[in-house]
């Protein structure tokens, strides 16, 4: 009885020691932050285009969709020449963008986050005729107040309990990006849960790229895994990304259509990043390899595509007190021009008037960005977010950055102080298409493509002045010796007439507030 009474009495202080604690523990409190960013950009130039879809006075302002192919047609020479041709002229803008992003925080365990975007691509802009479109269009005179607003992320994220390692969960419209610097960066809806388990850290991605009919096998899904772990000065890491898209490509497939065709897809990577004795690496390799496949109704099924290709990037760097030298080697497969179109589809005739059977250009996923790091003019690396150089944009799996190319870069940098710092880079760019050339769109005279091997040699400035801790100022410029492999077809002349641009060149700024 005496030990029950005690037992009784240890738990009932044991309880109400518990319950004083728990008690005295403050629920957790909201906490509203906001952030975010607003630049304005300049650029003064020849001959160099904007990348991707763009939305300039012209609508797109580079191709779509490519394993390789020229900038649009009023980049290119003209037979007869006209003024609305942007051809050896110079060309000048001021362009900017803000993104304003806001965090409910509860405790330590609980966020939620809001992350809008506004966006001006020309000051001065004006909607194309026929259009409506207010998006992105924030720089008119006058009349400035469009709605230009776009939603960039809507996400929540918090710890998993129950379970023994540290978990972390991200649900909703969210950043998803792996190595971007040669795979792929977006933003999209999905659930991406990542686990510490030291020394390595897990990530499991899965997004919905399409919502077809809910009835229909036709949804687009992608599923990927990346881990890395800390080894010593090193971190080793691998991925694997399938891209099962029943509808292809995600984006121009019409609403409550039956599909055009399917892709199946998927990359591989391993990398490497860190200090290795004195100098600095960073390693990538990565792999792509699928099949996109006819799904018409048509009697005479085309054959389906093969995708296989390559790309490999190494960086070695040398700091020593206040200078950094070191070297870039950059490599990307390249389609073989008798067996792929421009765009890769089933059924699609090469300019060898040839079948679409193979591609075998590395490839970034379709609705992504990545791997344009490596060049002001050709690739779009730097101060300008990447709106310069000739990679296109892609709803279809096709080239980005350096695809189709393979680089050789020595660069130093020097920091003056505290407040400032340049770097200058050199570099040599080859083309590594077969049966034709990644940019260039020369033909011979019996109208066939022409086969080059240089895309030529540029040389790239960078500078970076803090007038402010939240205000920099970022100017620069880029220069590139035109090779062979970047001569055009003059329009409207006979086959094998060509011209070689005049070397294109940039000038340009940022200023950016961050907050």
């Amino acid at each position: 009885m005496k030990k029950f009474v005690v037992l009784s009495l240890i738990s009932f202080l044991v309880l109400a020691f518990g319950a004083i604690v728990y008690g005295q523990e403050k629920a957790p409190v909201l906490e509203f932050k906001a952030s975010g960013w607003m630049d304005v950009i300049t650029e003064y130039k020849m001959n160099v285009v904007q990348p991707g879809a763009g939305t300039s006075s012209f609508g797109g302002t580079s191709t779509n969709d490519v394993v390789y192919g020229a900038p649009p047609a009023y980049m290119l020479p003209k037979a007869a020449g006209g003024d609305d041709q942007a051809f050896d002229k110079i060309q000048s803008n001021i362009y900017g963008r803000g993104r304003l992003k806001f965090d409910a925080l509860m405790g330590k365990e609980m966020s939620g986050t809001f992350q809008f975007e506004f966006d001006s691509t020309r000051w001065g802009e004006r909607v194309p005729a026929g259009s409506t479109a207010q998006r992105n269009y924030a720089g008119f005179w006058g009349v400035a107040d469009r709605s230009a607003l776009e939603l960039k992320h809507m996400y929540f994220t918090f710890g998993m309990p129950w379970i023994p390692i540290p978990t972390t969960i991200v649900a909703g419209i969210q950043p998803i990006g792996i190595r971007p610097a040669v795979f792929m960066s977006t933003d999209g809806p999905g659930i991406t849960a990542a686990f510490k388990v030291d020394p390595a850290t897990i990530k499991l991605i899965w997004a919905k790229a399409l919502e077809g009919r809910d009835w229909a096998a036709d949804d687009d899904d992608v599923y990927a895994i990346e881990a890395n772990a800390k080894i010593q000065t090193l971190t080793v890491g691998g991925y694997y990304a399938l891209f099962n898209w029943n509808s292809y490509p995600a984006q121009a497939e019409v609403a409550g259509a039956a599909p055009l065709y399917r892709s199946n897809v998927w990359w591989a990577g391993a990398y490497v990043d860190g200090k290795l004795g004195p100098v600095n690496l960073n390693f990538d390799f990565i792999y792509d390899k699928g099949t996109i496949e006819d799904r018409r109704n048509i009697p005479a099924r085309a054959h389906d595509v093969d995708l296989s290709g390559w790309g490999a990037k190494v960086n070695v760097g040398f700091p020593w007190e206040k200078f950094l030298f070191g070297g870039t080697f950059v490599y990307g497969s390249g389609a073989d021009q008798k067996k792929t179109a421009a765009i890769p589809l089933p059924g699609a005739a090469t300019p060898w008037a040839t079948n679409t059977t193979k591609v075998g250009a590395f490839l970034v996923p379709g609705g992504t960005e990545g791997s344009n790091t490596n060049a002001l003019i050709v690739d779009g690396g730097g101060i300008n977010r990447g709106n310069s150089g000739f990679e296109p944009a892609c709803d279809r799996h096709g080239r980005s950055g350096f695809g189709g190319l393979w680089i050789a870069k020595l660069y130093g940098g020097f920091t003056v102080s505290p407040e400032f710092s340049t770097r200058i880079e050199g570099m040599y760019i080859g083309d590594t298409t077969k049966n034709g050339n990644t940019i260039g769109n020369a033909l011979t005279a019996a109208g066939r493509p022409r086969n080059d091997s240089a895309v030529g040699w540029e040389i790239d400035w960078y500078n970076t002045l803090s007038i402010y801790k939240n205000l920099s100022f970022q100017f620069g410029a880029g220069y590139l010796l035109a090779g062979d492999a970047m001569d055009y077809a003059v329009i409207g002349a006979a086959a094998g007439t060509n011209k070689s641009p005049k070397n294109p060149w940039i000038l340009v700024t940022n200023l950016t507030y961050s907050f």
